[in-house]
């Protein structure tokens, strides 16, 4: 877990604030009792968590596809090819949404806009710290090599998060 209080104050501020601006409809799925803290969700997205991530076509289509996701300071990162559809589409049109969906018990839903950045630079030295502690162990230190010459990439900035955690052992689950 990367996050400052800071970061979690801001952070359960964005998700009270989104829940509150819920339909009824989403508050009926997400009931106080399914929602996670600040604190929880930087507790279970630790590392690299998948997401699918939509973005924005010219003629305003949406295209989703699966990313990897970190959450780093309170929000989700990701990353892609520099020449990728994904990225031309955030270049122009940053709008973006996402969910973190391992299985029925959570789902982690962002909306906002991309902003791409430059992890070579020292503002975003601690992501790139980050970035190896992840892929290092996993790919092999040839990984830092690539990170150096290939993939981009962008910080969630969120407008709007909600989240969902059912505890499956408990039959108030499936109510």
């Amino acid at each position: 877990m990367h996050e400052t209080p800071a970061d979690l104050v801001a952070l359960q501020s964005l998700l009270d604030r989104s829940y509150a601006t819920a339909g009824r409809h989403l508050r009926s799925i997400i009931t106080p009792e399914r929602r996670l803290t600040a604190d929880e969700v930087a507790d279970r997205l630790t590392g690299m968590r998948l997401l699918a991530l939509a973005t924005v076509t010219a003629d305003g289509r949406p295209i989703v596809g699966p990313v990897d996701g970190i959450f780093f300071r309170g929000s989700f990162h990701f990353g892609s090819a520099p020449d990728s559809v994904r990225f031309r589409h955030i270049r122009n049109r940053p709008q973006v949404s996402a969910t973190h969906l391992p299985g029925e018990e959570l789902a982690v839903t962002v909306h906002g806009r991309a902003v791409p950045l430059d992890i070579q630079s020292s503002t975003e030295a601690e992501f790139r710290q980050t970035l190896l502690e992840i892929y290092v162990p996993r790919y092999g230190p040839q990984w830092e090599e690539f990170l150096d010459s290939g993939p981009v990439y962008a910080r969630i900035d969120a407008d709007r998060m909600f989240t969902l955690h059912y505890n499956l052992s408990s039959s108030a689950a499936h109510g």
